[in-house]
């Protein structure tokens, strides 16, 4: 009975210091950011857009491999340029006049604003994570599914932006993907 109620004693002191470990369970305001974080500046299962774009160089950002692919810059430029039509939309704002032809978000991109461009994809990219941070619950929910397909288109033409520097040869697998 002793050896019973020793064990019993045990488990009880050590629930407290197994509650400590736990973590609080995942809310859609907190998957929906650490999405957006993973796609803007934590690598976690795949490199992040500040990565993926540091060091890159204008004449880097312009080239392409002749084949019909985008480049590093225009990859850049229509993720900031569908980022900030979303970011407004969602503020109740009106986006700028757009014809429809995706191609546009592309073609726009020019290597003498590949500074810009960079600048203005991690700025819209922070403003949608405190979008995010700062929504009440009614807010998040009428966001959630922009917020969950921006952050997976993100991450698709992130993963294009490596393998354009890959392929140029200005890719180090050092950050994160060999």
């Amino acid at each position: 009975m002793t050896k019973r109620l020793t064990i019993l004693a045990l488990l009880v002191l050590a629930i407290p210091l197994f509650a400590q470990d736990q973590k609080p369970a995942p809310t859609l305001k907190s998957v929906l950011l650490q999405q957006l974080k993973d796609t803007h500046t934590n690598s976690n299962w795949f490199v992040c857009a500040d990565v993926a774009v540091a060091g890159v160089t204008p004449e880097q950002a312009n080239w392409t491999d002749g084949k019909g692919n985008h480049s590093v810059g225009q990859l850049a430029y229509h993720i900031w340029f569908w980022n900030e039509r979303n970011l407004r939309s969602m503020r109740g704002e009106h986006p700028e006049k757009f014809t429809g032809n995706n191609d546009e978000t592309f073609d726009k991109f020019d290597a003498k604003s590949w500074n810009d461009t960079v600048q203005k994809m991690d700025a819209v990219l922070t403003e949608l994570e405190k979008m995010v941070e700062n929504a009440d619950e009614a807010k998040l929910k009428a966001i959630a599914p922009t917020i969950a397909n921006i952050n997976a288109h993100n991450a698709y033409h992130i993963g294009e932006i490596v393998m354009v520097r890959k392929e140029q040869g200005s890719w180090d697998p050092k950050k994160g993907v060999n």
